[in-house]
């Protein structure tokens, strides 16, 4: 698990004067998926800027698309490169309680057995919260590692955003993930980390059942689980945009999300009843204010009309939706 990340790398230093304004004196920069500036360490953003940026002209990039810069959607790795303070304060939290309460709870209520007094039941469910809270602690655990170089970063790409004069909508997934793959590729210190994907034919059961057991035995190992998307960028149907993304994570993975014992029958049953209209809704409207933004960039309009398009993903982003989504 990774947090998201948008990066615009440049050719060099004067294609990012050129096409941004002076950034730094470097050749691009990573930004959080709400517009923020990713890295607190200068140095360890303009390392890895320059393994992307060497990367992107082995591959042939630059001339592939005829442009010296490009923005690329991202996973940054490890989760605990950007999310020290959440790790620290909200899952460690929970998963040190536990680890002081629980076992102590499970054997007090041993000895009360042993003198004779019916606690079975209330026994059984200590035991099993014991035994979810340790898989909660393995589950966060597996997606953070300590960082004190670049060569402990590890930068997926996925989506080839825009590039000079294009904003690559009208691509098919398939031809994004090739050309991650091209790029991760290129980097000999394996830095950048290709996307495992697959694609499958709806209308073919086996392929569909193939899809299932990759799935299954990925988030059995650990795996945080897949994205689905249809073919194409951007899908319209009878009522619009069709959803560009649905994300299908792992169990383990869940219960980082909705606690340690998400899994017990009373929660499954709550969690059932979340709306997801509006989730759906911000999504959407969100994805169409990203491509005009950006295509708005690329068509190199003034950049108060681009912050029109910024601004309104961002008033999006504080609406109130549910947390267990």
């Amino acid at each position: 698990m990774g947090s998201r990340a948008v990066v615009v790398a440049c050719r060099d230093e004067g294609a990012a004067r050129r096409r941004f304004g002076v950034v730094d004196e470097g050749t691009g920069i990573v930004h959080t998926r709400t517009g923020r500036r990713f890295f607190e360490d200068a140095a360890l953003e303009r390392e890895l800027l320059g393994i992307l940026g060497h990367a992107l002209e082995q591959s042939g990039f630059w001339e592939r698309h005829s442009t010296d810069w490009a923005v690329l959607d991202c996973e940054l790795m490890p989760w605990s490169a950007k999310a020290q303070a959440l790790i620290r304060e909200q899952y460690a939290a929970v998963s040190i309680a536990s680890a002081g309460a629980l076992p102590e709870a499970v054997s007090a209520l041993a000895a009360t057995a042993a003198r004779g007094i019916d606690v079975g039941a209330l026994r059984e469910r200590y035991a099993m919260r014991e035994v979810l809270a340790a898989r909660y602690t393995a589950a966060w655990e597996r997606y953070g590692w300590p960082v004190s170089s670049v060569a402990d970063l590890r930068l997926a790409p996925f989506h080839v955003l825009a590039s000079e004069g294009a904003v690559h909508v009208d691509r098919d997934h398939a031809w994004h993930m090739a050309e991650a793959e091209a790029i991760c590729a290129a980097d000999p210190r394996g830095v950048l980390l290709a996307t495992a994907h697959r694609t499958v034919d709806l209308a073919d059961p086996a392929s569909e059942a193939e899809a299932t057991l990759w799935w299954e035995e990925m988030t059995e190992r650990g795996g945080e689980g897949m994205v689905v998307k249809p073919s194409s960028f951007v899908v319209r149907g009878a009522r619009g945009l069709v959803q560009p993304a649905v994300k299908c994570r792992g169990r383990d993975y869940l219960r980082i999300i909705y606690g340690p014992e998400y899994t017990l029958p009373e929660h499954l049953d709550r969690l059932r009843m979340r709306g997801l209209g509006a989730k759906r809704s911000l999504a959407l409207r969100e994805l169409a204010l990203g491509i005009e933004g950006l295509e708005r960039f690329v068509r190199g309009e003034p950049l108060r009309r681009v912050h029109e398009c910024v601004f309104g993903v961002l008033a999006l982003e504080s609406e109130p939706v549910d947390p267990r989504l």
